[in-house]
């Protein structure tokens, strides 16, 4: 029996118009526009009525650390999964550095062979690139992998390439979308010797900011571009975070060499540092107001193409450790899609560029095949959302570390994710699981 959303406002390719979307099995088979409707049959079909509500495109994080396998503590793909459809998002993309590292094609498949039983969502995995797994990298097949990711930098894991031959061969024979941390280990070292002499063990949370500094960051991404344009290679640039990295690719304006930004960096600035401390220690840091000003702007004028969460779970336990023990992450996955809408309610976004960067701009930057988009034809991800009921449910994260920095305080966001639908079947059902899974591994169109 097809599926009648009827009656709903829907957001999608620059537009927000009443209409109805019919679902046939797993994908979009008919959308009518509210003019339109009287003129058609909707007898036989299930009809739910979406009055009130607006239907988005589902979000498409392309960004996040479900720590399967290595750290089940932390968090499982399953776990992580289930709290990001909360959030409205129906795709995900993780990152390799798990235990073991996700570096050779064989334990890819592994996490792929988890997720078949266990998601809530799409997926799909980055290939990791080592030192010595170029061909590893050569092998991969572009159409059923998301990217390569490549740590320039060091973060959580041990996965940074600093031999500088490496990196480049990694450039010249990547065959797919190369996505990369950008920091200077160089500059981040010396910061924190410096740090570690002024302060000892007793570094402030706001040192993070000096200590992985925008020269960090800067230095890192001009090498990368510089990388690129030599071996004509698809750059995407994650979580960038300071005015001058969106400056330069602004002034760059090359398609094939994109940038994303992520909740935490919109959010938050160093500012904040008072309040939540540790809790909000990331890689790369936290920066000024100036710089999450820029980012804004750099975001809704199109100079950054995507939304990605970072989801990084941590234990609550290890977050309150000193800041030199303390690891760095924020588990934002079930909150990418409120804070966006929430920036929306205060005017920095439309509700049309939320969708975009939180769906659009990832399937065309990943070039996803048959998802992104509210089109017939397309796969039914859909995130259907109240602008006007208040989201309380803070305090307790879906996500198996069981923290957020916004449980730790008393607030809300502005909307409330009611249903979710992947391919087609509701995960998320009136603001709750509904138990049922129906989630395939991600294709591209490369």
């Amino acid at each position: 029996m097809d599926l009648l959303l009827r009656n709903g406002t829907i957001v999608n390719e620059g537009e927000v118009f009443k209409g109805s979307i019919v679902i046939s099995g797993e994908r979009i088979s008919r959308i009518i526009r509210e003019e339109d409707c009287h003129r058609m049959d909707f007898s036989g079909m299930e009809i739910l009525d979406m009055t009130g509500l607006h239907i988005f495109p589902g979000v498409i994080d392309s960004h996040v650390h479900y720590r399967e396998p290595g750290d089940g503590r932390k968090g499982t793909i399953e776990s992580e999964s289930r709290a990001s459809v909360l959030g409205g998002v129906t795709s995900f993309m993780d990152m390799p550095n798990n235990t073991p590292p996700a570096l050779t094609l064989p334990l890819l498949e592994e996490k792929y062979s988890i997720a078949e039983e266990t998601s809530y969502a799409n997926y799909s995995f980055y290939l990791g690139a080592g030192k010595d797994n170029l061909q590893e990298i050569k092998r991969m097949n572009p159409k059923d992998i998301c990217g390569v990711k490549l740590f320039m930098g060091s973060s959580t894991g041990n996965l940074a390439v600093e031999d500088s031959d490496a990196v480049e061969n990694i450039f010249r024979y990547c065959p797919t979308l190369l996505a990369v941390h950008c920091e200077d280990n160089g500059i981040i070292s010396a910061n924190l010797n410096k740090a570690i002499k002024k302060y000892g063990a007793e570094i402030p949370a706001k040192e993070h900011q000096h200590i992985r500094s925008a020269a960090a960051c800067l230095k890192s991404s001009k090498k990368a571009i510089e990388l690129a344009k030599k071996h004509n290679t698809r750059l995407h640039i994650l979580h960038v975070t300071t005015k001058e990295e969106a400056e330069m690719l602004a002034d760059l304006n090359d398609p094939s060499i994109t940038g994303e930004a992520c909740p935490t960096y919109l959010w938050f600035s160093s500012k904040d540092y008072e309040n939540y401390g540790n809790l909000i220690k990331c890689n790369p840091s936290i920066k000024s107001e100036e710089d999450m000003i820029a980012l804004r702007k750099a975001l809704k004028d199109g100079v950054l193409k995507t939304v990605g969460s970072d989801h990084a779970p941590h234990l609550f336990s290890d977050k309150l450790k000193p800041y030199t023990e303390c690891p760095s992450g924020i588990p934002l996955g079930q909150y990418l899609f409120q804070i966006m809408l929430a920036l929306a309610k205060e005017g920095v976004f439309s509700l049309e560029d939320v969708a975009d960067r939180t769906a659009h701009g990832p399937a065309r930057c990943f070039e996803l095949k048959d998802r992104g988009f509210i089109r017939e034809g397309y796969y039914a991800d859909l995130a259907v959302v109240d602008l006007g009921k208040e989201y309380a449910k803070l305090s307790a994260p879906a996500s198996l570390c069981g923290w957020s920095p916004f449980s730790e305080k008393e607030m809300s966001f502005p909307c409330s994710v009611i249903h979710t639908l992947v391919n087609g079947c509701f995960v998320v059902k009136n603001g709750e699981l509904t138990g049922d899974r129906h989630s395939l591994r991600l294709k591209f169109d490369r």
